[in-house]
This record gives structure tokens, C-alpha cells and sequence, in this order.
């Protein structure tokens, strides 16, 4: 059980790492206006709709890689590798829930974001778990 929680734990750190650079290199190639008041609701989501396709796909990528490097790295150190990979799932995908509740996003991107990390966090456990030798 302790191995479980701490690769879920690591690869919660994983998972908040990987979305953070994307999302900063989105705000690198889309930076917000001088004066932008984040907590209004309405101008960020002007802001993001005035946003390029290729800002919009690096949040997304951030979404997707942290599932599944995040859902990697828990497998590896868990006993329990698919249950602490799809922990990282689900809990990415609250985290895109949360998101696109607070902020408004295109709708591809909310289906994408949806649709990701469940797929990628599997694929990550099965990626981690070691090969039958012959």
C-alpha cells in the first residue's frame, strides 16, 4: 500500500510538471494583455478565444502528457500499477473538469481534454509494467 501512495504521489509531481510547462509555453506563444484581470471570467475567455490553434494544442498536450507521464512514473513505483496510473487519470481529468468549469474553452478543447487522460494513463501502465522474458 505505501509503494501504491507514494507512486501515485510521484506521479502527481510528474503529472503538475508536465502541465505546468505547457501551459506556460501556451502563455509564451499567447501571452495575455497588460491589465488582463484574471478572475473576470469574461475577459479570459476573450482572451482565449482570440487565442492561435497552436496555444490552444499545448494545453492539451500538457493535459495528455501529464496522464500519461504522470500515470507512468505511479506505475513504475506502485505494487498496484494500473490502479495508482488511473488514480493519475481521473485525477487529471478533475483537473480538466475543474478547469474548463472555471474558464471557458472551445469545445474541442473540452472533448479533448475529456477524452485523453483516461486512454493515456492506461496506456502508461501498460507501458511501465516490465516485459514477460523468455
Amino acid at each position: 500500500m505505501g509503494r501504491t501512495i507514494l507512486g501515485i504521489v510521484a506521479g502527481l509531481v510528474v503529472a503538475w510538471l508536465a502541465m505546468t510547462i505547457c501551459e506556460f509555453a501556451s502563455l509564451f506563444l499567447h501571452r495575455p494583455p497588460a491589465g488582463l484581470d484574471l478572475r473576470d471570467p469574461q475577459a479570459l475567455a476573450a482572451h482565449i478565444a482570440a487565442a492561435p490553434v497552436s496555444a490552444m494544442l499545448l494545453v492539451i498536450a500538457g493535459w495528455a502528457l501529464a496522464a500519461f507521464a504522470g500515470g507512468w512514473v505511479a506505475a513504475r513505483i506502485a505494487r498496484h500499477r494500473l490502479a495508482a496510473a488511473l488514480v493519475i487519470g481521473v485525477l487529471v481529468l478533475a483537473g480538466v473538469i475543474a478547469n474548463n468549469a472555471m474558464i471557458p474553452h472551445p469545445l474541442w478543447m473540452t472533448v479533448a481534454g475529456i477524452a485523453l487522460p483516461l486512454p493515456l494513463a492506461w496506456l502508461a501502465a501498460r507501458a511501465a509494467s516490465p516485459r514477460a522474458t523468455r
